[in-house]
């Protein structure tokens, strides 16, 4: 192979034409953070907006369908102070001392004795979402005894709360103990338990005292009549603060022995780390800085010059045969899979010859001198051009 004697073309290596400065590519960046922060910022201020307007059931700073907003408003039109305790402690200081009625929706975080404890606090006790565990504690001997049909029940009993409020549809429905006062009779169960020497009474809130129930027939004037018998009024929201710690619900992190957090967090912070390290870029790609050009043609007869010395005349075919395979799979229509073999049979099915012929050009023959080499490549010239007459017909018309 003949040398090439080096050239003086040292092209310095300069952005290509249209590269935008290291600023703009700065402000893009920025441009992008900014962005992702925004939507961030969106999105947890719209979820956040939508959890505060609807909160929980029987929230009372709820104005969703399930809140009850609208009573504590009520309340308040009417001159009762309506204090919001989303703690134990919180509720406890607000009923210290004063002439209040404790409203309490289901309380799975307390304990017995915390529900008791706080329970005791208040004058009065109104349970709007009792569940077996807050009638066995606080209204020993009644239970919940399913869910009322949904029409119309008279009160039926001696309560004067009641008998002024008149008909309501009760929910869930209640067996009574044998010391309670109980109305609104559904099949043998009442919508309404009130034991008055204990103070305490138990009502399906969910059904009667909410914003999308309390307008219809005297759930208003029973929920106010219930709640504001007394000038205060303490509605007491537990939180998971206030579980004991052997009620409380264990955590995934409770039940994992202590070393498997940081190796998590190892873990996480390996991979980070990983990924900025494998992802990152400094730039634009440069040129690099050449001390010579070759042309593509000198390095294919060098290439050439190496097999005839060689006198390997098998690869020489080879590298032949791969080139005119790839031409004339495109030709063909064929995808670049498809194997020699394959190749082979389409070339044949086009131009009615033998599979064995063409399978011997394009694959069986190994020529063993440079005149063999020099007539397969002739062939493969030929069965080229045939094939490219056979599918493209008109552009070899004179």
């Amino acid at each position: 192979m003949t040398r090439v004697e080096p050239t003086a073309v040292l092209a310095r290596s300069q952005p290509p034409d249209g590269e935008p400065p290291r600023r703009r590519r700065a402000a893009g960046w920025v441009a992008i953070v900014v962005a992702l922060v925004v939507v961030g910022i969106a999105g947890t201020v719209l979820s956040g907006v939508g959890r505060w307007s609807e909160r929980d059931a029987l929230d009372p700073d709820s104005a969703g369908p399930q809140g009850t907003r609208a009573l504590a408003q009520i309340l308040r039109q009417h001159g009762i102070e309506v204090t919001v305790a989303r703690s134990r402690d919180g509720a406890l200081a607000a009923l210290a001392g004063r002439d209040a009625t404790l409203v309490l929706a289901d309380s799975p975080l307390l304990s017995d004795d915390r529900l008791r404890e706080v329970a005791d606090a208040a004058t009065d006790v109104v349970l709007i979402d009792p569940r077996a565990r807050g009638l066995r504690v606080l209204l020993p001997g009644s239970y919940p005894d399913g869910v009322a049909p949904g029409t119309p029940v008279a009160p039926s009993c001696a309560l004067e709360t009641a008998r002024r409020a008149g008909p309501v549809t009760p929910g869930v429905v209640f067996g009574p103990a044998e010391v309670v006062t109980a109305c609104y009779p559904v099949d043998g169960s009442f919508g309404l338990l009130t034991d008055e020497s204990a103070g305490v009474t138990a009502i399906d809130g969910r059904a009667l005292f909410t914003n999308e129930h309390l307008a219809d027939a005297g759930n208003a004037a029973l929920g106010i009549g219930l709640l504001g018998a007394h000038p205060t009024v303490v509605w007491y929201v537990p939180a998971v603060e206030d579980a004991d710690g052997a009620a409380a619900t264990q955590t995934l992190g409770d039940l994992t022995p202590p070393w498997v957090s940081p190796v998590v967090v190892l873990l996480l912070a390996a991979a980070v780390a990983a990924a900025i390290w494998r992802g990152r870029r400094f730039g634009p790609l440069v040129l690099e800085r050449l001390p010579v050009t070759v042309r593509a043609s000198e390095t294919t007869e060098g290439r050439a010059r190496l097999y005839a010395r060689a006198r390997d005349s098998v690869h020489a075919a080879d590298q032949v045969r791969i080139g005119a395979a790839g031409r004339l799979a495109r030709m063909l229509g064929l995808g670049p899979a498809a194997s020699a073999a394959e190749i082979a049979d389409a070339a044949a099915a086009r131009l009615n010859a033998s599979p064995t012929l063409v399978r011997g050009i394009l694959i069986d023959e190994l020529p063993a001198t440079d005149a063999e080499l020099v007539a397969l490549s002739d062939r493969l010239r030929d069965l080229e051009a045939a094939v490219r007459n056979a599918v493209r017909p008109e552009r070899n018309r004179p």
